[in-house]
């Protein structure tokens, strides 16, 4: 029953993160512009999560009692930039693609780890990897329609911000798994997501706050936004993921694909044809798989 209960938390905190791309293009038609969007996500999520830290620290002050904590928080705030930087990468590419295209490019994450991990840590991809990685490739030329419609059909500028997307996307899989671990699962969320704000707030000034240009739009997106982009995440994750274990629990995270896909195609109405469903369902397979084959071999 728990791990059931685990299960079904990792599974809505994927999906959470897969109903993001269809709000950032409602916020974009509200005449929201792309440090606006990222701003307030951050912004939100920032002040939401460290609320939420000193409030259970305030009333269970046992669940934070770590007596040796080693790592900086200064690793975990500079760990953070990554997500903004993802953030402002896929939101870019949101603007500039089909939401449904922009998750299938975020989702060659798969082997662009891969490719961080064999240059820079020497990690040799196992045969496995190399299969998912061959057919992740094929199954994004279905999924981005580039079969069909040929490549004068893309917008390369959002392909090119989708791809950066993916590799900043693999860098916070890699630094996340090696920074912070010794602190309070909320207390490294608030952290990183600090550094997440530091960094969007330098790129993009947030004159918005203070120019009375803040409405009930800004309200309404950054709430929406925060609460699915950067606080249930993380929260449900925390309670999931040590319940289910992370070969399963990557397993269930890929949920991220089907519903950013699903929800692009119903609440946006765009075209997704039966060759690219299938390119979608090809990755998510892969993702599935590559998972549940390295589980059976620990």
């Amino acid at each position: 029953m728990e791990k059931l209960k685990g299960a079904l938390a990792v599974f809505l905190g994927a999906s959470s993160f897969g109903i993001l791309s269809t709000f950032v293009k409602k916020a974009y038609g509200k005449g929201l512009t792309l440090g606006e969007v990222t701003g307030i996500q951050v912004l939100f999520g920032m002040l939401i999560l460290w609320l939420i830290y000193i409030t259970i620290k305030l009333f269970s002050a046992k669940s934070f009692q770590s007596s040796n904590k080693k790592s900086s928080w200064v690793k975990i705030l500079i760990s953070g930039t990554s997500t903004g930087l993802v953030s402002v990468l896929y939101y870019k590419c949101v603007q500039l693609v089909p939401a449904s295209l922009a998750i299938v490019l975020l989702m060659q994450y798969i082997w662009i780890g891969v490719l961080i991990e064999f240059i820079f840590f020497k990690t040799k991809p196992s045969k496995n990897n190399l299969i998912g990685i061959g057919i992740v490739l094929i199954a994004t030329l279905l999924a981005t329609g580039l079969i069909e419609k040929g490549l004068q059909q893309l917008n390369l500028t959002g392909v090119l911000f989708g791809l950066l997307a993916a590799t900043a996307y693999s860098v916070f899989m890699i630094v996340n798994g090696r920074v912070g671990n010794d602190y309070h699962p909320i207390q490294k969320s608030a952290i990183m997501v600090t550094g997440s704000c530091i960094l969007i707030f330098t790129l993009f000034p947030p004159t918005y706050l203070f120019n009375g240009q803040f409405d009930d739009n800004f309200f309404y997106f950054g709430l929406i936004l925060s609460l699915f982009g950067t606080v249930i995440p993380p929260l449900l994750f925390a309670y999931g993921l040590p319940k289910t274990g992370f070969s399963l629990g990557g397993i269930l995270s890929s949920a991220e694909l089907p519903v950013a896909t699903c929800m692009s195609f119903f609440i946006l109405h765009e075209s997704v044809s039966t060759i690219q469903w299938l390119g979608v369902l090809l990755i998510l397979g892969t993702v599935i798989w590559l998972n549940a084959a390295k589980s059976s071999s620990h």
